[in-house]
């Protein structure tokens, strides 16, 4: 990052060299959805250093109380042109901080609360590097989930209209100044990942909204649609959001050690052993819509149990192989999330849980080398593997009874997100479903 004088000095001369008259500003709610509003060319400089007034509540999701007056003040480290808009009279956007009106952060903003776990982790002498694997669909519409095309895994041989989708994506996502490791074929029919290069959290928790929007707008712009929903098609693979994380201390990978079979830190253990301890009552925010708990099924390659391996990718947490020389690239990964997360949200407790792993000292269990899921129910329990959460409700049960979760989120976003976590359960579990009418409407 520049410094914040040089960064804006940088976003004017951008603004006036490339004939930008609008600008959005850019934040989210606590549910992770893309919130904003506009501002023309002459209200740039004063929004840079004074911020824009709004209505707050627009950040508290379902549960919207009463207005709040607050300020979203841009970051313009953050600053890029919109490549899909006119090129003249040009938009922009902006990812802001959001303050109150004395200029105090938002306890409630989810910038903020990531921002705070990671300057713990600075505080312990770290940087907090991730890299996500997003994945997603491609259907015709966003009223019936009909896919694009019949591939499998890497498959080349999918639709044209569907690698030509992901393709323009990837140059769109370039265009934006956003660095991509790899695109392909995901398991079900027209499902489809794009890999970006692993960064520090915040400026990735930033890339994932703008990721999600360019995947979006593209689809539209060839009158598909494209959707994270982490379960659309019950007989197929659901998608994932797999998580690379490492801790830096300086230039040096945190969780490198050559002494270690596995290349692995006593550092790495334990941030893992904190992943593994903490990770149920963490799920109502890494996996945070009914729908999300569809996926973490059995047979269909996400995870179920906590456990961890270096060779089982249905395990929670997987340690990738290391390749001599890659020292820099050694790294966790963990498997639950599903791209519908809040990213700043996510990022912030999978953070905290490792670090208490570390703080504590954790003692990481050995790894599962073994078939969890051909064991029965006693075996694991004798084991001492447990189970990740079945339904939302079981995991926001968990997540308001965790005090880490409460200290990562603070308790304006923790408070929040859980009663906006109890409105989505209600609403879903005052529905009939169409599996209710088929099964019973005909004998009962």
């Amino acid at each position: 990052m520049v410094d914040r004088d040089q960064a804006i000095e940088y976003a004017l001369k951008e603004a006036r060299d490339n004939d930008v008259k609008f600008i959005r500003l850019w934040f989210t709610d606590i549910l992770g959805n893309l919130k904003g509003f506009a501002i023309t060319v002459e209200e740039l400089e004063s929004a840079l250093t004074r911020g824009m007034g709004f209505d707050g509540s627009a950040v508290e999701g379902f549960a919207r109380a009463d207005e709040k007056d607050l300020y979203a003040l841009p970051d313009p480290n953050t600053f890029a042109i919109l490549p899909w808009r006119p090129r003249e009279n040009a938009v922009a956007r902006v990812f802001c901080d959001i303050i109150t009106p004395d200029e105090s952060p938002f306890e409630g903003d989810p910038r903020f609360v990531l921002r705070r776990n990671i300057e713990r982790a600075a505080r312990m002498g770290y940087t907090y590097y991730v890299g996500p694997e997003i994945e997603y669909f491609y259907f015709g519409s966003d009223s019936c989930p009909s896919p694009l095309d019949g591939g499998g895994y890497f498959d080349q041989g999918a639709t044209d209209l569907a690698t030509d989708l992901r393709r323009e994506t990837v140059l769109m996502l370039e265009e934006l100044g956003i660095p991509v490791e790899a695109s392909h074929h995901e398991v079900a029919p027209s499902q489809h990942e794009i890999d970006l290069r692993h960064t520090d959290a915040l400026t990735m928790a930033d890339t994932v909204m703008t990721y999600k929007l360019v995947v979006k707008e593209i689809a539209q712009r060839h009158d598909c649609y494209a959707t994270f929903m982490p379960k659309p098609i019950a007989e197929v693979n659901g998608s994932g959001m797999h998580i690379h994380q490492s801790l830096f201390e300086g230039g040096r990978n945190a969780f490198y050690d050559d002494r270690d079979a596995e290349r692995l830190s006593d550092t790495a253990k334990r941030f893992i052993a904190g992943l593994l301890t903490h990770a149920r009552e963490i799920s109502a925010v890494t996996n945070q819509w009914v729908n999300s708990y569809k996926r973490l099924v059995p047979n269909f390659e996400a995870p179920v149990h906590v456990t961890w391996s270096t060779v089982n990718r249905a395990d929670l947490v997987r340690v990738p192989a290391f390749k001599p020389g890659r020292e820099e690239s050694r790294r966790i990964e963990y498997r639950s999330p599903d791209p519908a997360c809040n990213p700043y949200l996510a990022f912030s407790v999978m953070l905290a849980a490792g670090l208490e792993g570390i703080e504590r000292e954790y003692e990481l269990p050995d790894p599962a080398m073994f078939g969890v899921f051909e064991m029965s129910e006693a075996e694991r329990s004798a084991h001492g593997i447990e189970s990740l959460p079945s339904n939302l409700l079981e995991a926001l049960r968990l997540t308001e009874r965790s005090e880490l979760v409460r200290r990562a989120l603070g308790d304006s976003v923790f408070r929040s997100f859980v009663e906006n976590k109890k409105i989505d359960w209600e609403r879903y579990r005052s529905q009939v479903t169409d599996y209710e009418i088929a099964r019973y409407l005909p004998t009962l």
